[in-house]
């Protein structure tokens, strides 16, 4: 605000007496940096893009219990026909089945286990040595965070401001994101991922073992057939549409691996059976 000398408050149109843009303004409004000067937050321009924080650890979670899920349908369900294929009795049939339930279940748990923990381990060792490294050379990591956002395209001093601001606000995150492209808090336990990995499997593996133990024998393989398949392109197009990927390409190569897998073990179990009988 100006004030003339009858002390009336005129509006400050951000120019002097003589019609020139004030310090630190450009003609169209903008301020030295070449931004607009504004406090208001930028618009959302895609909402229904994901654009909140832990994604990739949403992800991961999807990963593993997709991938339990899938693995404890295609498993069971080809272990089960394939004893089916061989012999019409229940016993042996309920007992293969459990058994890969049991087995495959815990050989899932496992592997995500030892998968995750080395993974973390790894994220842990990392945030360390950053740690580190921001504590006995502070001004050299902020160079070297300049120097990445300016490979990204920046102008020098642009990027050294980011550097400088991004640093003052917190600088180990900054650090890890634009070094590393990891998050201190995205550090993923390797307890719930195996036990997520687990419960995937075991709900996976119980349809098509319920499927292939109550339906009558006349129907009884091409109905689990079906089940298996159809609970496959569930599967596939539910994953789909939370990762926000094509569903029918999805879908299809889920089903379509499924199908092979329930074919072979019935070819063999035929074979087996056959052979056996004769």
């Amino acid at each position: 605000m100006t004030t003339e000398p009858s002390g009336v408050e005129l509006p400050d149109t951000g120019r002097d007496d003589d019609g020139r843009p004030t310090v630190g303004q450009h003609d169209d409004g903008r301020t030295a940096i070449g931004q607009p000067e504004t406090t208001a937050r930028p618009a959302v321009t895609h909402p229904d893009e994901p654009h909140t924080d832990g994604l990739a650890e949403r992800l991961n979670w999807l990963r593993a219990g997709v991938l339990g899920a899938n693995d404890g349908i295609v498993s069971v369900a080809a272990v089960a026909v394939g004893v089916a294929a061989a012999t019409s009795q229940t016993g042996p049939i309920l007992t293969a089945g459990l058994a890969a339930l049991v087995g495959g279940a815990i050989s899932m748990a496992l592997g995500e286990y030892v998968s995750v923990s080395s993974q973390s381990d790894t994220q842990k060792a990392l945030i360390a040595k950053e740690k580190a490294e921001l504590a006995a050379m502070p001004r050299e990591e902020l160079a070297e965070l300049a120097q990445l956002y300016e490979a990204k395209g920046l102008s020098p001093a642009t990027a050294r401001q980011v550097a400088v601001e991004l640093t003052e606000h917190d600088a180990l995150a900054a650090h890890l994101e634009a070094e590393l492209n990891i998050d201190e808090d995205g550090v993923v336990s390797p307890w719930h991922a195996a036990l997520a990995s687990a419960v995937a499997f075991t709900l996976g593996a119980v349809l098509p073992l319920a499927a292939v133990l109550l339906i009558p024998e006349p129907w009884r393989v091409g109905a689990t057939f079906v089940v298996v398949l159809a609970a496959l392109a569930g599967t596939g197009w539910i994953a789909a549409w939370i990762g926000d990927a094509p569903r029918v390409r999805a879908t299809a190569r889920v089903v379509v691996g499924g199908a092979l897998a329930l074919g072979a073990t019935f070819a063999l179990g035929s074979l087996l059976g056959t052979t056996a009988a004769g």
